[in-house]
């Protein structure tokens, strides 16, 4: 498998490259990095091993991508995880690949269906809700990878939220059946409607996560309002010792 573009930023490939490098051939896992998980990463070492082991991690965050130019001086561009997920589907409908989503509640996974349906009609897709809890036993590891190795797509999903999907997927990448892995997390809830992404206005002014601060307080403020201090904190602590 060849080298993907990438820049080397305090350990982490942050991918620049386009997303049409990406093909079927080689199994590839794809995962993102903002500043949230950056700092979860620095105190979480089984996390930050699955992030920097990546084939391919993309810059999923505003903050990411203007650290990672201040700091290296080159230009890159933010590509969040709802950008990787339309490529990947355009990309199975062109060339007649498959897909698999695992993850999620079976209500989201029915929407996403649903949804599929209609935009996608001719991708053959499979799904699988795995239990709701902080840590899955052996049995429900063995019942996950059953259903992703006898569906054997070409390109499997999966959102469990950070850092569980990024750990998950690194630790079983050998024994998955597939060609594409590529952890998105809060994309199956975009894509299923059951939670809106904001509008491509505030995308391109680099304020997604000001939208998404302001529809989920609750959720989403300690994402923002706490890990953004930190972030910066970091940053300038690693500027220093660089001086």
């Amino acid at each position: 498998m060849g080298k993907f573009e990438s820049v080397n930023w305090l350990s982490y490939n942050i991918f620049k490259g386009d997303l049409e490098q990406i093909s079927f051939e080689n199994k590839i896992l794809v995962n993102t990095i903002n500043q949230y998980s950056y700092c979860v990463a620095e105190k979480d070492s089984g996390f930050k091993d699955a992030l920097i082991n990546s084939d391919i991690l993309l810059p999923d965050g505003i903050a990411i991508v203007m650290a990672v130019r201040r700091m290296l001086k080159l230009k890159i561009k933010k590509i969040a995880g709802a950008d990787i997920h339309s490529h990947l589907l355009e990309s199975c409908y062109k060339n007649n690949k498959t897909c698999f989503y695992l993850g999620s509640s079976e209500k989201t996974l029915k929407e996403i269906k649903k949804r599929l349906s209609k935009e996608y009609p001719d991708i053959k897709v499979g799904f699988y809700s795995p239990p709701y809890k902080a840590k899955f036993s052996d049995e429900d590891n063995t019942q996950m990878l059953n259903a992703i190795n006898a569906f054997k797509p070409d390109v499997l999903f999966v959102g469990m939220t950070a850092p569980k999907q990024e750990k998950w997927a690194h630790e079983f990448k050998p024994q998955i059946n597939a060609h594409v892995i590529c952890t998105i997390g809060a994309v199956f809830d975009f894509y299923a409607g059951t939670v809106e992404r904001p509008h491509k206005i505030w995308i391109n002014l680099g304020l997604e996560w000001f939208i998404r601060l302001l529809k989920e307080p609750s959720r989403m403020w300690k994402r923002y309002i706490y890990y953004g201090p930190i972030f910066l904190l970091k940053l300038s602590r690693v500027s220093n010792k660089n001086i």
